[in-house]
């Protein structure tokens, strides 16, 4: 978990605790198309820097989940004293302050503990970012009741223990925020064989449009951003252990290529910002159309060559009647 003034924001990937995790805004990831579907080559992702500098100025952010500076997953096996080595490094690079704040999502108790370390430290927030996520692939008939609980406490309870305890004391205060989840495009659609996480996301999702609707009378705004696939090593060693399924996710791309989480964090950076003031209850799909590559039906029709169109042309013309 992290406390800083002055905005960054992190990888999806994240532990069964709630650690620091932060990149910089706009520094990117090398490009990852290069060996993808030939139209990537339109579609580089931009390393820039979205925002104005000081558009964060004086701002305090509460980010649970998380990544390395250099945007590179942290491991579910990080302990406190690498969460101050990192807090260290981004102090360096940014030259925000950033506390780290060791927190168990799952555990009420501990997220109040590390709310009032946040208060304490800094105050309140203006910014509210739950990444905290747990995943794995597996059938559904494998999975066990513990398997089940271990997702859905990370992933919907850990958000709304975070999201509640900080919104009530908002509310006391008067003070605004905005608050910003990231879920996945399957949190709409559903998935196979990762069931429990579709399930929590859905209602990560339902949890922040509801108290948009509700809480925006007390200055708070709730957005989702939906990413899609972004390679960092954390997600891909649970979701893609063999490295088989990476050349069809491109193949499912629209653009062509993995997303970065430089863009994530762009796009985070506007929605949490003021320029997004009237941004709120918004569901975003950042995919690089994927969600709509995979359910237009006839989209598979891309692979049939000019040769086959122009025979499958005659038989159309040639067809009589309905």
């Amino acid at each position: 978990m992290a406390l800083f003034r002055g905005l960054t924001v992190l990888n999806r990937v994240s532990p069964n605790k709630c650690f620091i995790s932060a990149r910089l805004f706009g520094n990117g990831t090398n490009t990852l198309y290069q060996n993808g579907p030939p139209q990537a080559r339109f579609f580089p992702p931009s390393e820039g820097v979205m925002l104005l500098p000081g558009t964060y100025k004086n701002k305090v952010a509460f980010i649970t989940g998380g990544g390395t500076g250099l945007g590179k997953a942290m491991t579910t096996t990080l302990n406190l004293d690498v969460l101050k080595k990192t807090a260290d490094e981004i102090s360096q690079q940014t030259g925000n302050k950033v506390h780290a704040v060791q927190c168990n999502v799952r555990d009420p108790a501990s997220v109040e503990a590390a709310v009032n370390q946040l208060v304490n430290d800094v105050g309140l927030p203006d910014v509210v970012i739950n990444n905290a996520a747990g995943n794995f692939i597996s059938p559904s008939e494998k999975l066990s009741p513990n398997a089940w609980r271990t997702i859905t406490d990370i992933v919907l309870n850990g958000t709304a223990y975070v999201t509640l305890d900080i919104g009530k004391r908002l509310i006391k205060a008067d003070k605004g925020a905005a608050f910003l989840a990231i879920t996945t495009i399957y949190a709409e659609s559903g998935s196979g064989f990762v069931v429990p996480s579709a399930a929590a996301k859905a209602g990560v999702e339902k949890l922040c449009t509801s108290l948009a609707a509700e809480w925006g009378r007390y200055g708070m705004r709730f957005n989702i951003i939906q990413p899609g696939p972004i390679k960092t090593k954390g997600a891909f060693s649970r979701l893609d252990p063999t490295g088989s399924f990476e050349k069809l996710m491109l193949e499912k791309i629209a653009v062509g290529r993995l997303g970065t989480p430089g863009e994530i964090a762009n796009l985070a950076a506007y929605l949490c910002s003021d320029y997004a003031s009237w941004v709120s209850g918004a569901i975003i799909r950042m995919d690089g159309g994927e969600y709509v590559s995979i359910a237009g039906e006839f989209n598979g029709l891309k692979t049939v060559t000019k040769e086959q169109w122009a025979m499958m042309e005659a038989m159309i013309r040639n067809t009589k009647g309905s």
